[in-house]
């Protein structure tokens, strides 16, 4: 490719557009607005895909994502060089976290890793599993080691290793709020890495989690941060950044390849761009790569999604006054209620203690599962705010109430998901170097990983725009992925 002019001995800059607003895109675009000439488009009127602020009795509460990891470093990085300090970021007041099992509140055993125990007294204390149950996975040491090639199931996995009911009422309450999926086809690999990688290296994956335990009991941070404000202030700042490079209410109908350049058709326009990156919704993204690079096409098309519903309910604090000192609760699916999981707001955060009203918020929907989605609003709110009260002893019903629904928003990291990026990767890579795509359905849920996936990518722009001729700083690369050790809940 060669690099037209851009005035007198100065080459033009690398056209950039970016595809999708959520929190990946956002934070691509906003990591390359100095060093291309970058466009970010969106269909929606507002930026911020899944990360939602909303205004509820007075607070602001996030009804998508709430939390970030924040011992990951790119999510904290990129807090800090938005400019939110101390004063901005909240830790929870509190980590524990209990299980809705058989009509009675059981506290998540202490020293999990993902649910799976490697403290069974801790296990017996919790009254979690029953005494079959304990003494099955107090097996785990003395069975033989498998070797069995490729990924399995999260079920399979820890199942062979520690029994089912530890999958049922440990591990999949986890995955549960976070996928919304099924242990029997979820990847070990990539939704409990920890687990898997200890599987992978030890012949008594207690004794590889043990160690993992001990590696992160010295770090002393919090496991998740917010914004006080709402993570919507994030999405604010970064739009703010970008000013007019960013184009809400801009859907694109048509991407085209068109020799060295991509076109890239709009309802009232086309835009034509050196590189693309698309940071979609991975249905989204299938359809409009399909007459463009097939394979990738296929592959994005076979990552199943779940639709899931949140619904925000504030009590007055006087019926509250029995609701446990938890973070949150978790309902394992074998329980069949409507709600996979609450989060106790106003015991959770220290800034949302201070509110008139005690406020939570319930999460419903599974990828197998779509019967509270089917409910009209105030039905779903009417059965949420039954079970709630059932689960945590609040005495009269919520005061008011709120239901966000989000489609298709969790992708499935089904049984051999890492392999299919890496095809995915692989082709983008051999047919369309200067196409980039990215998001949540491929490389991790959390918002932590939406920031790591932003540098990722904002790097191969960079990478691609050098090596096309266009002028870009050198930029330093990011540190290899490591394992996560924890996952986030949504």
């Amino acid at each position: 490719m060669s690099v037209a002019p851009a005035g007198r001995g100065q080459p033009r800059r690398a056209r950039v557009v970016v595809i999708g607003a959520g929190l990946t895109g956002l934070a691509t675009a906003w990591h390359l607005r100095d060093d291309v000439e970058v466009t970010l488009l969106d269909a929606s009127a507002s930026p911020g895909g899944q990360i939602r602020t909303v205004a509820f009795d007075g607070a602001d509460l996030d009804v998508g994502a709430d939390a970030l990891l924040a011992r990951h470093a790119e999510g904290m990085a990129l807090l800090r060089d938005l400019g939110f300090d101390g004063d901005d970021l909240v830790a929870p007041a509190t980590g524990r976290v209990g299980l809705w099992i058989e009509g009675r509140l059981r506290p998540l055993p202490e020293h999990t890793v993902m649910g799976v125990p490697t403290d069974l007294t801790a296990v017996l204390r919790s009254r979690a599993l029953t005494p079959a149950a304990v003494a099955r996975a107090a097996l785990e040491p003395l069975l033989p080691r498998r070797h069995l090639p490729g990924d399995r199931s999260v079920a399979d996995l820890v199942g062979e290793r520690f029994g089912r009911q530890v999958v049922d009422r440990l591990v999949e309450p986890l995955l549960g709020g976070v996928y919304a999926g099924q242990p029997e086809r979820l990847s070990a690999r990539a939704t409990i890495p920890p687990v898997w990688a200890a599987a992978q290296s030890h012949r008594r994956v207690t004794d590889g989690l043990r160690a993992h335990r001990e590696r992160a009991a010295g770090d002393d941070r919090p496991v998740f941060v917010t914004v006080r404000g709402g993570l919507g202030r994030v999405v604010d700042r970064l739009a703010d950044d970008l000013g007019a490079r960013l184009q809400p209410s801009t859907p694109v109908r048509v991407l085209v390849a068109d020799g060295s350049s991509w076109r890239i058709e709009l309802a009232d326009r086309v835009v034509v761009a050196d590189q693309v990156v698309l940071a979609v919704p991975v249905a989204v993204a299938a359809r409009m790569l399909a007459e463009v690079v097939p394979e990738p096409a296929r592959e994005l098309a076979g990552i199943r999604c779940a639709s899931v519903g949140v619904v925000a309910l504030a009590y007055d604090w006087a019926d509250a006054a029995g609701v446990p000192q938890l973070s949150g609760v978790l309902v394992p699916r074998g329980e069949r209620r409507l709600v996979k999981a609450v989060t106790l707001s106003s015991r959770k955060w220290p800034h949302h203690a201070e509110h008139p009203r005690f406020l939570l918020r319930a999460s419903v929907g599974r990828v197998d599962d779509t019967s509270a989605l089917a409910l009209d609003d105030d039905s779903l709110a009417d059965r949420v705010d039954a079970e709630v009260r059932w689960a945590l002893g609040l005495r009269a019903p919520a005061v008011e109430r709120l239901v966000v629904r989000w489609r298709d928003a969790l992708a499935q990291y089904d049984v051999g998901h890492r392999e299919r990026v890496d095809r995915i990767r692989l082709a983008l890579a051999s047919d369309a170097p200067s196409l980039h795509v990215g998001g949540a359905g491929l490389d991790g849920l959390g918002l932590a990983a939406r920031a790591r996936d932003a540098l990722r990518l904002a790097q191969a722009v960079r990478t691609e725009a050098r090596r096309a001729g266009f002028p870009v700083e050198p930029y330093p690369e990011p540190d290899p992925d490591p394992a996560p050790t924890v996952v986030e809940r949504t």
